[in-house]
């Protein structure tokens, strides 16, 4: 049976479907020697190229079970940008990742520059997709440093909703973590991962950020033992978590 063919790039590790959307605006992806559409469907005889190089479809369409997305967690420190390559030559999070024999590793949502803590990369972009979108309401949990300390009234607001330059943006949760001086923790929680959502809350209530640390993506904590630039695979129940919080049994669906 044919499916779209966003879902199965996807599947097969070319990216995410935004990113496969923008190949096939650009007609770089052709489907048995014509340019593929947006609406265009493929089977497992299809022959597939992206900019010269063949996309092997359907790894499994043998019959055999669908092979287990691989999940890789890195530590990103400050200082690194999460893209592929960067016109200024600054360093990717890419570059410290270990290489795939087959596909490539998407990033599953993104830290800013100066953001360290979890992040999180699959070689299914299916997957990736899911645990990013906003309807499956997969939480991300921030430990976040603020210059000062929120009244009663600022934490309320934060929890019910600000209206940013892009819509209304909350935390689901906030917890006082304690603090010395003038500086003061909280640990937050979201469902979104809109750009600079969390540094862009703060800043609305005059609590400037100094520090943000993400510590937690769905049911996949940061461990206290690893160090910045550290990257390790998940393990199989941590996968099988993740997929069930995604609503994707893996394969292709």
């Amino acid at each position: 049976m044919a499916d779209r063919i966003q879902k199965v790039l996807a599947a097969a590790g070319v990216g995410s479907r935004r990113h496969i959307d923008s190949l096939l605006k650009a007609g770089r992806i052709r489907v048995n020697g014509k340019v593929a559409q947006p609406g265009d469907r493929l089977n497992a005889h299809d022959r597939v190229m992206i900019d010269q190089r063949r996309v092997r479809l359907y790894p499994s369409q043998s019959g055999a079970t669908p092979a287990r997305p691989k999940v890789l967690a890195y530590y990103k420190p400050p200082g690194e940008i999460c893209t592929a390559a960067d016109p200024q030559g600054r360093r990717t999070v890419f570059a410290s990742l270990p290489k795939l024999q087959r596909g490539r590793w998407i990033s599953i949502g993104r830290l800013d520059f100066n953001t360290t803590g979890l992040l999180l990369f699959t070689d299914d972009g299916i997957l990736a997709d899911r645990l990013m979108h906003p309807r499956n309401q997969v939480e991300r949990e921030y430990a976040v440093r603020v210059s000062g300390r929120a009244t009663r009234k600022q934490l309320q607001a934060l929890t019910k909703g600000v209206r940013l330059d892009d819509g209304v943006a909350r935390f689901n949760s906030i917890a006082d973590s304690g603090g010395k001086g003038l500086n003061h923790w909280y640990r937050v929680v979201m469902t979104e991962g809109r750009n600079r959502a969390v540094r862009r809350l703060w800043e609305s209530q005059d609590l400037p950020v100094s520090r943000l640390v993400r510590i937690r993506y769905g049911s996949c904590r940061l461990p206290r033992s690893k160090r910045h630039g550290q990257f390790w695979d998940l393990k199989k129940g941590e996968i099988d978590a993740l997929l069930q919080e995604a609503g994707y049994a893996g394969g292709h669906q």
